[in-house]
């Protein structure tokens, strides 16, 4: 670890005075995340995961030992009880985002589980239209498959390869076209998975004016910034629990602006989304609220675990948390920029906008050799590995950002497709000759100076070679 009086780390604080603003998250990581620096961990996946802390375990497991739950679609005694508790999770969650009023809370099994309610449920048919970010994760990308089969029409709009940001002039062509369209929906990340852009919110408001429906995906910008859903409005918000704060993990929810609700179009019943059903004649009534879209059981023992983790956020304060991120960030982007070989060529090159005003804190990259050559990802994870760096490496679930930033054109991708049945990463690197892939950090509730610091010096036992 280093020494906190070291030359480096008081010339960290001069630059970076805000840093000492968010000293309470160090007193937090030694009372609460201690096991992190007991097993020497530097941990730089807050993207891949958030960290629980020990106090969100322990109240969780009490709550467990001391009560007895039954499934909630019974009135009995253990029955209301976890219901109660689910409830009191549900609306812990819309006063985090601010959406009381104006949104119901749909328990999902994780963000994929509530955008695939949104690819069954919106009403795609042949006079629709989806329009997609190029930089989208996979799982808000796949919709296109629901919007295709219903026979709609879809498209992506572009990044910028310079800056990873939406082309906004071609997004504006985009929601200026399609006005024959019945019902168009609009899809885009708050916040890049991958590089780690922050996407103008103002371009929800926007698209609304147009005509069109708006599809937030908040995974990544939810951890570490303020959503506010009276100050923005999108449509339908997909958020994942776990990327927050740690603790459970197998838990989302899908939040719907209730002038929207009708809207979507259920393809089926279940178990919990009626309140009558027929086997007898064909006929069912759906729930008119969040139940209709929460199919069977729903977690009702985890669920009270995300009222216990919003309690601990709002402790800390999300703005505390975006105040760390934003100047760790900024010291990297700074750092690991200026690391070259002894020829002056770059070790590492980091995609995307350099403006911390315009980014969170993931950041993707490549090292380089001393020669310009991209040294494999696999190489640089495995000895992050040996020094127990955890960082992430591959393509993220997001093909759009890496089809970019390696400037692959689509013919080579149709060519490639349409000659192989089955693909991996490695045939699509022999087909295409070119490669895939790149290495991913990122900060977040308790990161430190250290962790960030350690990187730096692992990264500098690449130079010149």
């Amino acid at each position: 670890m280093f020494n906190r009086k070291n030359n480096q780390y008081k010339q960290f604080l001069k630059d970076y005075p805000q840093y000492n603003e968010t000293k309470n998250l160090d007193k937090l990581r030694k009372k609460e995340y201690k096991r992190i620096d007991q097993k020497k961990h530097v941990y730089l996946d807050y993207t891949g995961g958030n960290l629980y802390a020990e106090s969100q375990i322990n109240k969780h497991l009490e709550i467990l030992k001391q009560e007895t739950f039954g499934n909630p679609h019974s009135t009995n005694p253990t029955s209301q009880l976890a219901t109660k508790l689910c409830e009191e999770s549900r609306s812990a969650i819309l006063d985090f985002f601010n959406a009381k009023d104006e949104y119901f809370c749909v328990f999902t099994p994780n963000a994929s589980g509530s955008l695939k309610i949104i690819g069954e449920s919106y009403p795609f048919c042949k006079e629709s239209f989806l329009l997609l970010s190029l930089d989208n994760h996979n799982s808000v990308s796949g919709i296109r498959e629901f919007a295709k089969n219903k026979g709609s029409k879809f498209c992506y709009t572009p990044i910028q390869t310079e800056d990873l940001k939406l082309d906004e002039k071609e997004l504006l062509k985009h929601l200026d076209s399609h006005s024959e369209s019945k019902n168009k929906l609009f899809a885009f990340p708050a916040q890049s998975n991958v590089s780690g852009i922050k996407h103008p919110l103002e371009y929800i408001k926007l698209a609304q004016e147009k005509g069109w429906d708006v599809l937030l995906d908040a995974a990544a910008f939810a951890p570490s910034n303020r959503l506010d859903l009276k100050e923005i409005k999108p449509d339908f918000v997909s958020i994942s629990f776990y990327k927050i704060f740690g603790y459970p993990t197998g838990l989302g929810c899908l939040l719907i602006k209730k002038d929207k609700f009708n809207k979507l179009i259920k393809p089926w019943y279940a178990g919990g989304t009626v309140t009558l059903a027929s086997s007898t004649i064909d006929a069912h009534y759906l729930q008119p609220n969040h139940e209709r879209f929460e199919e069977g059981t729903i977690n009702y023992l985890d669920i009270p675990a995300i009222k216990i983790g919003l309690e601990h956020i709002k402790n800390i304060k999300i703005e505390n948390i975006s105040k760390r991120v934003k100047t760790l960030t900024h010291w990297m982007l700074e750092n690991l920029s200026q690391l070259k070989h002894k020829n002056g060529k770059k070790l590492i090159h980091i995609f995307g906008s350099h403006d911390v005003n315009e980014r969170g804190g993931t950041l993707v990259m490549n090292f380089y050799n001393q020669n310009g050559e991209i040294i494999p990802f696999q190489q640089v994870e495995k000895e992050a590995n040996n020094r127990n760096i955890s960082i992430r490496t591959g393509c993220f679930c997001n093909p759009g950002i890496d089809e970019t930033n390696y400037a692959i054109p689509s013919s080579e991708l149709e060519k490639y497709f349409s000659n192989h049945k089955i693909g991996n990463y490695t045939e699509m690197v022999n087909f295409t000759g070119k490669l895939r892939g790149s290495i991913r950090i990122s900060v977040g509730l308790v990161s430190n100076y250290e962790d960030v610091a350690t990187f730096k010096n692992f990264a500098e036992t690449f130079l010149d070679k």
